[in-house]
């Protein structure tokens, strides 16, 4: 037998900052992957496709990519293979240390990030149109001023 609790047993739901933050972010992310995804780049709606936002443009160590990324060394291991297969990035030695390997963009993978460039910037013309120019730059330096903050 199931027991039907009463809506009043439960805490309020607050409506709060996080959670209009998370489903902005959500947002924006779908609508990003979605763009990407247009400009040809299907296999970047996956998981792996996270890697590159923690990835220095002129190469990053494949241990701080997992410390940056939060997650685990298998995963980003796994995520950089896939990478790698679809000729995004590529292993080279690193010059400081023999024994470690820096994940650097290859040639297709630096064409990736224009064409990512495009679509945010197609994103942020929308974000623009609906709030105006004035609120998007008031929105942005206040989201810059909270994570300064931290």
């Amino acid at each position: 037998m199931v027991k039907h609790l009463d809506e009043s047993e439960f805490p309020e739901l607050l409506d709060h900052i996080g959670i209009r933050l998370w489903r902005t972010a959500q947002l924006w992310k779908s609508e990003f992957e979605a763009g990407m995804v247009a400009m040809g780049h299907g296999w970047f709606t996956h998981a792996r496709a996270n890697l590159i936002a923690c990835m220095d443009r002129k190469g990053t160590r494949q241990g701080d990519l997992t410390q940056r990324s939060g997650l685990t060394k298998q995963a980003v291991q796994q995520f950089v293979d896939e990478l790698v297969a679809y000729g995004i990035v590529e292993r080279v030695a690193d010059p400081a240390d023999g024994r470690a390997r820096i994940v650097v963009f290859t040639d297709r993978g630096r064409n990736v990030l224009a064409d990512a460039n495009v679509v945010k910037r197609r994103i942020e013309a929308e974000f623009r149109k609906r709030l105006g120019a004035k609120r998007l730059q008031q929105l942005v330096q206040t989201l810059g001023m909270l994570e300064k903050g931290r």
